[in-house]
């Protein structure tokens, strides 16, 4: 039998694939071959001087699953392994990991500088929750690092944004906006989940943080809600585990195991959705019903420099500006067979989402334009169609928005 410094130290050189399958697996005396999903709220101790002990730190075990659980953990290891993080904590939501990472380590009196290309609920918490707490925030045009150095403050505490961006898959600078941020003294807080970590790792290009819904892709197949917290163990332990433990968004056992199940095909999943979303991008981009083609991987795209340097894929999604407004956008989503109408994204079953009226409806008209969410405005996220069905069923609903 290995030893387990032997089984640790392969571990540390296994490839991606490898780790998603065998990472972080804590195997209970029954030898199970699938996870272990344990499914409960509490733990018991043999004596009272071992849950002494337990509840003050001195010994190792589990307290009380708000705080910890084996399948949640098993899940913080292994995608821990993939992003080459130091600690991890898992969250309820892809918007409870995005919340406590900003608030476990920020208070009255701080200043936050923010992409305004944002996820509408993450705008929200950085442009109306923070204020309400006396933290202000400024939010910056994310694709001018001269904005960003133009925002800062002596009470600037932490950089925030998102790239590749919602809906617009605009690209922000990560080692450009993580080296003003230090030198700053700000810290740097990344949403990675357009890129999957199978395509970007914010953290090797300077990034302190990373935060994801892994109701998305992680999961991959719609089925449950989830998110994930990344970083140095310091900032894990002494400032983000203490938050979620008081506050309570703790992930589900359940959703743990699932999203185990989920990381084990993460790597196919995207490799064959960056493929797809590469086809329908060219697609797109050759027909006359649509204006303009917003996806990182093209070569015509603006930003494919920076996509270059820190992205090993365009990525699984595709926006696209229809001719002909809200009326043709309408015309579009109705017609479509295949492809469903959905504001998820990541999934295995191809989603398309009209970000005015859904995921960004709360922002007002000029605040939308000044991100390039017209009502013409349409994400495609691809899923594991056959490509040919796919292509005909958007062929199809082209033609059916001109009419």
């Amino acid at each position: 039998m290995v030893a387990l410094e032997e089984q640790d130290r392969r571990a540390e050189d296994w490839r991606s694939g490898t780790t998603l399958v065998h990472g972080g697996c804590l195997r209970s005396p029954f030898g199970e071959t699938s996870e272990a999903l344990f499914l409960n709220s509490g733990f018991v101790y043999e004596t009272a001087e071992e849950a002494e002990a337990r509840f003050k730190g001195e010994a190792e075990g589990y307290v009380y699953s708000r705080y910890a659980n084996p399948t949640v953990s098993m899940f913080e290891q292994r995608i821990c392994a993939l992003e080459g993080a130091e600690a991890a904590r898992g969250t309820a939501s892809g918007m409870a990991a995005v919340t406590a990472a900003m608030l476990c380590q920020l208070q009255a009196g701080d200043h936050v500088v923010s992409a305004r290309a944002l996820f509408g609920s993450c705008r929200y918490v950085v442009e109306d929750l923070l204020p309400r707490f006396g933290v202000e925030s400024t939010l910056v045009d994310g694709r001018d690092i001269a904005a960003w150095r133009a925002a800062v403050r002596p009470n600037t505490k932490l950089f925030f944004f998102e790239t590749p961006t919602n809906p617009t898959l605009e690209l922000v600078d990560i080692q450009a906006v993580s080296e003003l941020a230090h030198e700053t003294g700000a810290q740097v807080v990344i949403d990675n989940v357009f890129a999957t970590p199978m395509l970007q790792k914010p953290l090797a290009l300077g990034a302190d943080i990373v935060v994801y819904s892994a109701t998305k892709h992680i999961d991959g197949q719609g089925r449950c809600l989830g998110g994930v917290v990344l970083g140095a163990e310091d900032f894990v332990e002494e400032k983000l585990h203490d938050f979620l433990k008081h506050t309570g968004p703790a992930m589900s056992p359940f959703n743990a195991w699932v999203l185990l199940k989920g990381l084990e095909t993460l790597p196919l999943r995207v490799e064959r959705q960056c493929a797809s979303a590469a086809m329908v991008a060219d697609f797109l981009a050759e027909r006359p019903e649509v204006h303009k083609v917003y996806f990182p991987g093209r070569k015509e795209n603006h930003q494919h420099a920076i996509a270059g340097r820190q992205m090993t894929a365009g990525g699984p999604l595709v926006s696209f500006d229809i001719a002909g407004g809200k009326a043709a956008a309408f015309r579009f989503l109705n017609a479509l067979q295949i492809v469903k109408i959905s504001n998820n994204l990541g999934d295995t079953k191809s989603l398309v989402t009209h970000p005015a009226t859904t995921t960004h409806q709360r922002l007002d008209e000029q605040a939308r334009a000044e991100l390039g969410i017209s009502d013409a405005l349409m994400r495609l996220s691809l899923g594991l169609e056959d490509i040919s069905d796919l292509l005909g069923d958007i062929d199809q609903a082209l033609s059916a928005s001109r009419i």
